[in-house]
């Protein structure tokens, strides 16, 4: 195609007016595929698959759209020829705000990737990859850029007030088969806490989700991922597990019973140890989802550090 013809290919965006007129809020793509090297503070460089959302709004509402192809290339060139991290998605977002400043002053992105991290089991010397299904938001608006990572954390939990009514009917049943009996040597009741009676009744547990959003501080250049997972796991005590042996599934079992958690234990929990991080974020926002084997429905509890703008009303992120 010669130069001529393409100096003559319409460009609909720029030279028609709109049907109505207006601003918006934001226009861009959602789900673009991208291959990305994420930096994280304790692990450094890991290789994603993301899927990302790239939006400017439109503030002059006399033009008719946005160059969407301008936003996709710069996508495209930071994934060539940059590392996805604090630092760098800073300077990101003023290119994209750049490519489009005669009709925008705002600009965002959002990668939203599976973090896989190794992890060792319990007890024996086998380990696992993990995944932490992860988002990371930038938005650039009245110069100020807010980075945001979310996290999502999975754990079991054991429910303490079913626990409390299955020892209840244990004790009932051995006082039942032991009724009568003056005197009771250990060998007879070691035996019997190992046969089947001893499980006469369990409590319920089920898989669990810690989701946790956090506002970085200012002063962070790369992204504190698996610190924020490490606070919330360490918190939590019962992270679920990749190879297990039998004397891993038995830590994890002791785990559990040591451990025991409504949904409002555990955000307490959560919450309480993102208090003492502040040194990495400068607000959070926490929904927990204990996933009832008991009931149809789930229990959820969600808690913030303070109100962060834009998350309210609190019912999913």
């Amino acid at each position: 195609m010669s130069e001529k013809r393409l100096t003559e290919m319409p460009d609909v965006a720029s030279s028609q007016a709109p049907q109505i007129n207006g601003t918006l809020n934001w226009v861009g793509m959602n789900r673009i595929a991208l291959p990305l090297t994420v930096r994280d503070s304790d692990l450094g460089d890991s290789h994603v698959t993301a899927f990302v959302q790239s939006y400017v709004n439109l503030k002059n509402p006399d033009v008719k759209g946005i160059h969407m192809s301008r936003l996709y290339l710069l996508l495209s060139e930071f994934s060539d020829s940059q590392i996805l991290s604090a630092a760098n998605l800073r300077e990101f977002l003023a290119h994209m705000l750049d490519s489009h400043n005669d009709i925008s002053d705002q600009a965002s992105v959002n990668f939203e990737f599976e973090y896989v991290i190794k992890r060792k089991a319990l007890k024996s010397q086998f380990s696992g990859w993990k995944d932490y299904p992860t988002q990371i938001k930038a938005t650039l608006k009245d110069g100020k850029v807010s980075l945001e990572l979310g996290i999502d954390v999975t754990y079991s939990s054991t429910c303490p007030c079913s626990a409390a009514l299955a020892r209840q009917l244990i004790q009932e049943a051995f006082h039942k088969d032991f009724e009568g009996k003056e005197q009771i040597n250990r060998d007879e009741v070691e035996s019997w806490l190992r046969s089947d009676k001893g499980t006469f009744a369990t409590p319920h547990s089920q898989r669990s989700t810690a989701k946790i959003w956090v506002k970085l501080n200012d002063n962070l250049d790369d992204f504190p991922i698996t610190e924020v997972i490490g606070v919330i796991e360490d918190a939590l005590q019962t992270p679920v597990q990749t190879a297990v042996k039998r004397e891993d599934e038995q830590e994890f079992a002791r785990l559990n019973g040591h451990n025991l958690m409504f949904c409002e234990d555990a955000a307490r929990r959560v919450k309480n140890a993102l208090n003492h991080h502040e040194s990495m974020f400068k607000d959070f926002w926490l929904r927990i989802e204990h996933l009832e084997s008991l009931h149809a429905h789930d229990a959820v509890a969600i808690t913030t550090k303070g109100i962060i703008e834009g998350y309210e009303p609190l019912l999913t992120r």
